[in-house]
C-alpha cells in the first residue's frame, strides 16, 4: 500500500497495526489485495450478507456513463450540503467515509493535501470507485472492502468520520455508530446522514403505491424522473428506495442520544433543525437547540424538503 494510508489502517480482527505487505504486525493475518482494493472485511451475520449481495447486485449509487472529474465536482456543487462539508474540513485532513458506496463523495473530498479512505462492503462498489479514481487521476483516495462492526481502520485515526445512508441499512444502528464514532480522533468532526422517520413518510406512502401496483406506477419521486436516460442507476435508486431489505428510520432526539451515549458533543442537524434555523451557516456552526416540540415541528416539516428525495437527515457532531 502507499505509505500515505498506513497509518489510517488497522487489522479487522485484532486491530493491530498493518504493515505495507498488507499484514497485521500484531497477529501476522494476511490479506490479500485484488484489482486495487484490499480485503479486509471479516465474515459478517446473515442480514449483513443480505445487504452485501443487495448491493453488488446493484452498486449504488453508480456512475453515469463518461463520468469525468468535472461531472463529479460539478454535480457536487449542485449539493449546498456538500460544499458546506467540504468548507467545513481542513485542507490536509484525514478522512473516513463508512459505507462510501462507489466512492463520488470520497473523491469529492480527496483533494488538496487531505487523505480519504472509503469503507464499504461491496467489492463490487469499491471497483467502480478504484476505477474512477484512477479515471479521476485521483490518487490521495484509498478504498477498502470491510464491515463497519469490524473495521479494518485505525481507531482515533481520523479528523472527519463521514457515514451516510448506512447505520440504517445495518441489523443495529445504534451499535453501529458506537463502533465507528471511535474511528474519529479527540476534537475530529463525526457526520451522520439516516432515514428520518417523519421526512420518510413521502417515500413511504409511494412504496405502497409502488407495490400495489407491482412497480408500474411511482407516483412523484424526482430522482427516478431525473435518471430516466440513465438506466444503471435509474434502477440502483429504485431499489435501494423500494425494494431494501433492511432499513430503519431514526429521529433526531434518538440520534442525539446516540452522541451523548458515545461522548460526542451535538453540533447541529441538517436541514436546520431550529425554527428559523439556516443551512447557510456553517457546518460547524452551533445549532444545538434541544426543545423537543420545535424538533417535532421541524422535523414534521421536512416531509416536504428533504421527504421528495428519501427523507435523509444529517446530524454533526464533534468527538
Amino acid at each position: 500500500m502507499d505509505a500515505i494510508f498506513q497509518p489510517l489502517l488497522a487489522c479487522p480482527a485484532c486491530a493491530g497495526a498493518l504493515t505495507l505487505d498488507w499484514r497485521c504486525a500484531s497477529c501476522d493475518a494476511a490479506y490479500a489485495v485484488s484489482e486495487d482494493v484490499a480485503d479486509l472485511r471479516l465474515p459478517g451475520d446473515e442480514r449483513t450478507e443480505t445487504v452485501r449481495a443487495f448491493y453488488t447486485e446493484a452498486p449504488f449509487p453508480g456512475y453515469p456513463p463518461h463520468a469525468s472529474l468535472s461531472w463529479l465536482r460539478a454535480r457536487a456543487g449542485l449539493s449546498p450540503f456538500a460544499r458546506a462539508l467540504d468548507r467545513a474540513i481542513a485542507p490536509d485532513a484525514r478522512i473516513a467515509e463508512i459505507g462510501c458506496g462507489t466512492g463520488q463523495m470520497s473523491l469529492y473530498l480527496a483533494h488538496g493535501d487531505r487523505v480519504v479512505i472509503g469503507a464499504d462492503l461491496t467489492r463490487a462498489s469499491l471497483l467502480l470507485a478504484t476505477g474512477a479514481a484512477k479515471d479521476f487521476g485521483i490518487g490521495r483516495a484509498l478504498f477498502v472492502e470491510t464491515d463497519l462492526f469490524a473495521p479494518g481502520l485505525r481507531d482515533s485515526a481520523f479528523d472527519v468520520v463521514y457515514c451516510s445512508g448506512v447505520l440504517h441499512h445495518t441489523p443495529d444502528p445504534r451499535a453501529a455508530f458506537r463502533r465507528i464514532a471511535r474511528l474519529a480522533r479527540p476534537g475530529g468532526m463525526i457526520v451522520i446522514g439516516l432515514y428520518n422517520g417523519f421526512a420518510r413518510i413521502p417515500l413511504r406512502l409511494r412504496r405502497i403505491v409502488a407495490r400495489l401496483t407491482a412497480g408500474r406506477w411511482i407516483p412523484g419521486d424526482p430522482v427516478l424522473k431525473d435518471r430516466t436516460t440513465e438506466a444503471e442507476r435509474h434502477r440502483a435508486w429504485l431499489r435501494d428506495q423500494y425494494c431494501h431489505p433492511l432499513e430503519h428510520c431514526h429521529t433526531l432526539a434518538e440520534v442525539r442520544r446516540w452522541f451523548g451515549e458515545n461522548g460526542i458533543t451535538y453540533v447541529r442537524s441538517y436541514p436546520s433543525a431550529l425554527l428559523g434555523g439556516s443551512e447557510a451557516d456553517a457546518l460547524l456552526a452551533d445549532q444545538t437547540g434541544g426543545w423537543f416540540l420545535e424538533e417535532w415541528i421541524t422535523q414534521c416539516k421536512w416531509m416536504t424538503s428533504i421527504g421528495r428525495e428519501g427523507g435523509l437527515f444529517v446530524t454533526v457532531g464533534i468527538a
